[in-house]
């Protein structure tokens, strides 16, 4: 294959690639090697961090040798280039730092549950994206590996903590990647590069064999992709539970991708454009994007009416602080184990020290307030929710922020979260709640750079749904960055 053939198949999303396959135009090797070429040409960006060339050309060799793309044996994914975000997505006998100076030297010892379900529907894994240390911040700027930078413009940041990943399908490397999604993870990334990226519900998805959950639910495994059908299909193959999960979400009643084709009854949809969090208001770009929405989604049938559900916003705020400061004091232990000893000071970022010694300190009492906050805040925001089916609102309240904004030390874990929230706004509500959320790129700002509009309620399957709809009515796969690695 030529580097212009190699190059041009970026505007090929994940399911375009797979079919490619099964109708045996392009071998699996083939199309890895055109990602590899799309990755050196984007190496720039610095999103992938580890490269995995040669597990990924042994793996795509053997589906080759094996018949199975072409025998229909195989899924409608098996053969397409993957990344996994280095947090999350641990496979075995890989590098595996997530995003620490302290973890520089781990690998990981065997495969998350849900990378052997990549593995299982067939996607070749060639590398590792870049992530925040241990996944604190909504920006990928680790001091380990240097920053991600942003396709659409090197002075904003690809968000966090799936930056790396975002950044890798935004530029065209690969139509999806993996990440995961604590207070916004996938969600910001997405609206930072104007992408589609979707949170699961809690419980979708298994954090096995090594825990049971992550951030006692907060936390939520998915992908980063260009398309809501490569969303759904991604969901499809990891839609399940591990061996001896503590809970796990109702089976679905058919496939996601199937989803797509269904024309919705009318939704009561509540739009929101304010933020549930204290702090300045919504930029006015943004504000517009999330009503030109609630127009459409009018237009095309469903009851779209304002309303703001609210929360105890500092209840929720101190809830998610405390969290976060006995996780980081868990990973302080994980340090320990790989290092042989006590890792420094310096080994760490700022932020994440700051977090480690507040969660020594933390007492069993506050951790379980913490989570009483949580299971009280869902019950609130629910009954609040009670006579809508969705909530439309803003993914970030601005444009896609500078570097240096979402990774700093505040002097608390909570003054760090206030920050934070301060431009994410309704995100971590998803998180706390357990309810799905989608970004969807469906605003520009004044600046040109792109604008995530988010859809919230108790299941996937809707905001799928609704999701086609829009991808339809306000299209954006004809958008590319400046930091385009494909064909022109």
């Amino acid at each position: 294959m030529d580097t212009s053939a190699a190059l041009e198949l970026a505007d090929i999303d994940a399911l375009g690639q797979g079919a490619l396959l099964a109708a045996g135009d392009l071998s699996a090797v083939e199309l890895l090697e055109a990602a590899i070429l799309r990755l050196e040409a984007g190496r720039a960006l610095n999103a992938v961090i580890t490269d995995l060339f040669d597990r990924g050309r042994e793996q795509a060799a053997a589906l080759d040798e094996s018949g199975r793309l072409r025998s229909g044996q195989a899924g409608p994914l098996a053969g397409v280039p993957f990344l996994l975000k280095d947090l999350g997505a641990s496979l075995g006998g890989a590098p595996e730092a997530m995003g620490s100076r302290a973890l520089r030297g781990h690998v990981a010892t065997e495969n998350a549950w849900i990378v052997d379900r990549y593995l299982e529907a067939g996607l070749v894994v060639f590398g590792k994206t870049n992530t925040p240390e241990w996944g604190n911040h909504c920006t990928t700027e680790p001091s380990l590996f240097g920053p991600t930078v942003n396709p659409w413009s090197p002075t904003v940041t690809p968000g966090g903590s799936s930056g790396g990943s975002a950044a890798a399908v935004a530029a065209g490397i690969v139509p999806a990647a993996s990440g995961g999604d604590g207070t916004g993870s996938i969600r910001v990334p997405a609206a930072c590069c104007g992408l589609v990226g979707l949170k699961p519900r809690r419980g979708r998805t298994s954090f096995g064999p090594a825990a049971g959950h992550g951030l006692e639910g907060l936390v939520n495994e998915h992908a980063l992709t260009r398309t809501v059908r490569d969303s759904a299909a991604l969901l499809d193959a990891v839609t399940g539970v591990g061996v001896g999960d503590p809970y796990s979400a109702p089976m679905p009643s058919g496939p996601f991708l199937n989803a797509l084709a269904e024309v919705p009854a009318a939704q009561r949809i509540t739009l929101a454009t304010g933020s549930p969090f204290p702090g300045p208001a919504t930029d006015a770009a943004v504000v517009a994007a999330v009503e030109r929405v609630g127009a459409v989604l009018g237009d095309l049938g469903h009851r779209v009416e304002p309303g703001t559900p609210t929360v105890d916003a500092d209840a929720v705020a101190e809830a998610i602080a405390v969290l976060h400061t006995v996780s980081n004091a868990q990973l302080y232990e994980l340090a320990c184990e790989v290092l042989g000893r006590e890792p420094r000071e310096d080994e760490f970022e700022p932020s994440t020290w700051e977090m480690m010694r507040e969660g020594f300190t933390t007492t069993g009492t506050e951790y379980a307030g913490a989570i009483a906050t949580v299971h009280a805040q869902t019950r609130r925001f629910a009954a609040q929710m009670a006579g809508a089916d969705v909530l439309l609102v803003p993914t970030l309240l601005t444009g896609p922020p500078p570097y240096g904004l979402l990774d700093q030390p505040r002097g608390s874990t909570r003054a760090f979260f206030d920050v934070e929230f301060a431009t994410t706004g309704w995100t971590s509500l998803a998180n706390v709640t357990g309810w799905a959320a989608m970004s969807l790129p469906l605003g520009v700002s004044d600046a040109g750079l792109p604008l995530g509009v988010q859809l919230m309620a108790p299941d996937e399957a809707i905001l799928l749904t609704l999701a086609a709809q829009l991808e339809t009515a306000l299209p954006w796969a004809d958008r590319r960055p400046p930091g385009w690695v494909g064909g022109p």
